[in-house]
């Protein structure tokens, strides 16, 4: 977790290291107490390589991934291509995927993804400095 706020942090300066000198953490206690928010390990072979934070889809929210991450040196490789498929087959249905606006690759990765997996079936707008692209799988 630590990695990604680091890398986060390029794209919202107001990310801080604290005085212990590392990043406040997150608060994880749901995605490990209820049904509806799920934690992923994202491994190649032993080696842990990111993570995926899901809420899955309530009778008036779509499914959602509120955090996902590859380390830098395994981006562009296609394991994070792997891993977001696994997680849309897991939870099929309407999906609500959102970017912070200035993090273009994350929006590149979405966006194509979503695309292909969809064949651009798919709807996105821009709201409050987000990217939102909604569809359903």
């Amino acid at each position: 977790m630590q990695f990604y706020i680091y890398e986060f942090s390029t794209y919202i300066p107001e990310i801080k290291l604290e005085d212990n000198g590392s990043y406040k953490p997150f608060d994880l206690e749901k995605y490990f107490s209820d049904d509806h928010h799920h934690a992923f390990f994202i491994e190649l072979d032993d080696e842990l390589i990111g993570f995926a934070l899901v809420e899955s889809a309530t009778s008036t929210e779509p499914n959602t991934i509120q955090e996902f991450f590859i380390l830098e040196k395994h981006k562009g490789n296609g394991y994070g291509k792997v891993a977001a498929r696994k997680l849309f087959r897991r939870f099929p249905g309407e999906w609500e995927i959102t970017q912070i606006e200035n993090n273009a690759p994350a929006h590149a990765f979405w966006l194509g993804l979503i695309d292909e997996l969809t064949g651009g079936n798919f709807m996105e707008r821009h709201h409050n400095g987000l990217y939102v692209q909604t569809f359903r799988i």
